[in-house]
This record gives structure tokens, sequence and C-alpha cells, in this order.
């Protein structure tokens, strides 16, 4: 193990103070990633206050040469915090909600400032930050810029790159790069916003960032649907999107072999139906016309009554086999609880083979049938524990393989990427590239734009203090 001079940490001490750098068993808690199987021993840890401490940090370890790996709530499921004799930068202390401007409907946030913080922010102002996920909880939001993080309201209201209009960077050098923004156009050269969006901190750390606010809903209306197919799936999402005016927030697709294994790791949560059905759909409209959230005659919301038609229609046409309306709070959250549980069902089983595909929309059925044929002859007890953002074509495509032979589970991996691609899909959708796919982008990335991510990478970063050994693959490099 290798451990950082005393002289190296009280460089660092004075920069931040020193309750602020940790060594040693201090260190355990950032020293490995979300899923627990990349443990790691970083130099140090070193927790900086404002962009001023993060800009002399790097700029020290730029002149010592020492890699600095930028973390924030550590949710990623890429591997992209491997901090390996590295130093640890954590942005948790820096969580300020600066502003909330209800006219211009923006917030001013400190990277380290906690999504689901920022959401009872907003909420306060009858607003939304509309991105959301299962780890609103202990994410926060320069880990979600860093990663370009997707979510379940993609549909309706995109990336947490279209939400954001202005970011603070510190780059390689240790220089602050002030691009905080406010506005909505501005074409003044290249956008380099976008380029230290999802670039995962090996080109900058993001410390600040203007981030775009929605009005707050005056109505939602939640419902598990239970559908003979994934073709009929996708024809209810678009009859929804024209009965609806383009309202619906959320469409997620779980399997029967997911809501199973869910019922067995949540026994005491209640199912949505008293049986269980191959295809099952959550869905959720939201609307801000006071019209659609205003009581009808009978007392029921108008969007609900509404979305209930919808559905009834549907039903009666044979589309949808089953549905389940929630009535209140309290049956919505129980529905989001059965799919945003995902994460904690999936690594309940080891060994894993995680996968986060994207396909155009009307593929995603074309994807999974070619990967059952492909996986058992690669495997063939493995298993699938399949979620999907159904609503814009994001697969999560863990495998629970049988065999423990890692050259198995390569093949797996270069089989979803053949299907994938062929598909013209993504083999990286929401959840960035890590390390864990870097032999991914080396086999499937078209050649001349890793060519030039290398050389952005050299020009900002020649000493590779940022982030090293993320996103870009080694040169000539297919397999590791």
């Amino acid at each position: 193990m290798k451990e950082c001079p005393i002289t190296q940490i009280n460089a660092l001490i004075d920069i931040v103070g020193p309750s602020h750098v940790l060594t040693g068993r201090d260190c355990e808690k950032y020293s490995s990633d979300w899923f627990k199987l990349h443990p790691f021993t970083p130099l140090a840890v070193v927790r900086p206050a404002n962009v001023h401490q993060v800009s002399k940090i790097v700029k020290w370890a730029n002149s010592e040469k020492i890699a600095v790996v930028p973390m924030g709530g550590n949710t990623g499921l890429a591997d992209g915090t491997f901090a390996e004799a590295a130093l640890v930068l954590s942005l948790e202390r820096m969580n300020a909600i600066r502003e909330i401007r209800s006219d211009a409907r923006l917030a001013v946030v400190e990277a380290g400032v906690i999504l689901s913080d920022l959401h009872e922010a907003a909420e306060e102002h009858d607003f939304i930050f509309p991105m959301t996920f299962g780890a609103r909880g202990s994410a926060m939001i320069g880990g979600m810029l860093s990663t370009n993080a997707g979510g379940s309201n993609v549909l309706r209201y995109g990336n947490t790159r279209d939400l954001c209009l202005g970011i603070e960077v510190v780059l390689p050098n240790g220089e602050i790069m002030e691009m905080m923004s406010e506005l909505h156009k501005d074409n003044s050269g290249y956008n380099l916003k976008h380029l230290m969006i999802g670039a995962e901190g090996t080109l900058g750390i993001i410390t600040a960032a203007v981030l775009r606010l929605m009005p707050q809903p005056r109505a939602y209306a939640t419902a598990m649907l239970g559908v003979p197919s994934l073709d009929a799936a996708l024809s209810i999402l678009n009859a929804l999107q024209s009965a609806t005016g383009g309202s619906v927030e959320a469409y997620e697709y779980m399997p029967r072999f997911y809501i199973e294994k869910y019922a067995a790791h949540f026994a005491d949560r209640q199912l949505p139906f008293p049986i269980q059905y191959d295809v099952n759909i959550l869905v959720e409209v939201a609307t801000t016309a006071e019209d659609l959230s205003a009581a009808d005659d009978t007392g029921q919301i108008r969007l609900s009554a509404r979305f209930e038609e919808i559905l009834a229609d549907q039903l009666q046409s044979g589309a949808i086999l089953d549905a389940v309306v929630a009535q209140n709070d309290t049956q919505r959250a129980q529905m989001w609880h059965l799919r945003e549980s995902a994460a904690e069902v999936t690594v309940a089983k080891k060994p894993l083979v995680n996968h986060d595909i994207a396909v155009p929309l009307d593929k995603v059925a074309v994807f999974l049938d070619r990967m059952q044929d492909r996986l058992a002859a690669h495997d063939p007890g493995a298993e699938t524990i399949v979620v999907s953002h159904l609503g814009d074509g994001n697969i999560h495509y863990p495998v629970w393989p049988k065999s423990h032979d890692p050259k198995v589970h390569a093949a797996i991996t270069e089989a979803v990427e053949d299907v994938v691609l062929d598909l013209g899909g993504s083999f990286s959708a929401e959840h960035g590239i890590g390390r864990s796919k870097l032999p991914s982008m080396a086999r499937r990335k078209n050649p001349v734009a890793v060519a030039v991510m290398r050389q952005i990478k050299q020009a900002l970063d020649p000493n590779n203090i940022l982030n090293p050994g993320k996103v870009i693959p080694p040169q000539n490099a297919k397999d590791s």
C-alpha cells in the first residue's frame, strides 16, 4: 500500500485544514465503487470547501504529477471513481444551493448538492428539478453532470445535459473556467459546457452549475399496466402521448422475472396484481394546467379521469390485460418503489455482468428476443434481471451468469454489443464509461472518435492527472 508522504499531506492541510485531509482507515468510505466489486486504496481524501480550494489542490497535484479522482455521491455503476494510489477529491462539502430564481426558473448550485435536497428546495418555490432516479438520496449534482445521468423522466425532460444552462469547472492545470451562463441561447464559439458534461471528470472538475427548473405539476396520474407484449406497450405509449398532449413523464418496463425477484427480496411489499404478467409497465402522466388538475362533478381530478378513460379504452380493445391506478400518494409511492429498487434487487446475487444500453424505441423487443438466444449459447444457465426506461429505449440488462469464468462473462458482453450495434444502438446509455466499459470503447467506438477524444485529453491534461484510466481506452487495447 502506497502512503502519501507527510510533506504532501501537509501541503493539502495548508489548503483545506487538518480535519479535511483523510488518510488510512478514515478513507474507507471513499475506497470502493457502489457495487463493492472494485476496492481501492487512495493516497488520501481531500475535502475542499470552495472552488478556490479545488483550484489550489489541482494546481498542486498537477505540479507534483499526482492523480486526482473527483468523487460526488459515488453512486455510479461504471467503476468511474477507482482511485488506487490517487488523491480522492470529495466535493461533499460544496453543497450550497446558492439561489433559486423563480422568474428565470433556474437554480444555482454547487457540485456537492444531493439531488433529493435540490428536489426539496425547488418544491418550496413550487418548482421541480425533474431529474430523478433511485439513488437521489445520495447522488450529487457534480457526479450527475459528469456522467450526463439519465433517469425515469428523460422521456419528458431530457438528460442532465438538457437541464443545465451553465457550469463552473476547474481545469487540470488548476485554472477556473467560469461558464455559469443563465442563457438558453449562446452560440459564442465551441460548446465547452457540453464537452465537460459527460466527461466523467477526465477533462475538468465541475464545481457548480446553473440548472433549469420546471413548474411543479398540479396533478399526477400513475398506474401499473399488464400488457400482452412490448410492441403493445409502445402503441399504448404513443396513444397516451397523443391523448394527453405529450404529458407522459415516465414509462418503465419490468418483466415477470424482475417482479418475482423483487417480491422475494421485499417479502413485505404488496405487488400491484394478484397474478403476474410477462410485461409490466409503470406509467405516469402529469399536468401543470389548472383545468386538468381541478376536480370534475364527481370529485375526481380531471387528469385522472381522462387517464382512466384512455386506459379503459385500451382494456376494452385488448391492448391492456390489466391496470391498477394509484388512488393516493401512498399507492403511487408503492408503484415507484417497485421500479426504483432495481439496483438493490440486481446486486443481491453474484456474479453480475452489468449492461446499460440504448436502442431505438421500436427495437427494444427485438434486442431482448435476440439476446435470449445469444445468451443461452454462451451460458445456458444465465438469468437476466431486466428493467427498462421504455419511453427512451434505455435497457438495463444485467446478467446473472451461471458460469464464473471471466471469459464467458466477456463473451456475454460482446454478444450484447453485437446485437446493440446491429440495431443502431449504443453500448452505454446513462451510466457512463468509467473503467468497466473501456473494452467496449476499444472494440466498438469509432476509432477516429476515440483518437479525437485522446487528443482533447492530451491537450487539456498533458500530465494525465484527472481521473486517469477512465473513458478513453489505452491505445491498441481491445480487451482488458
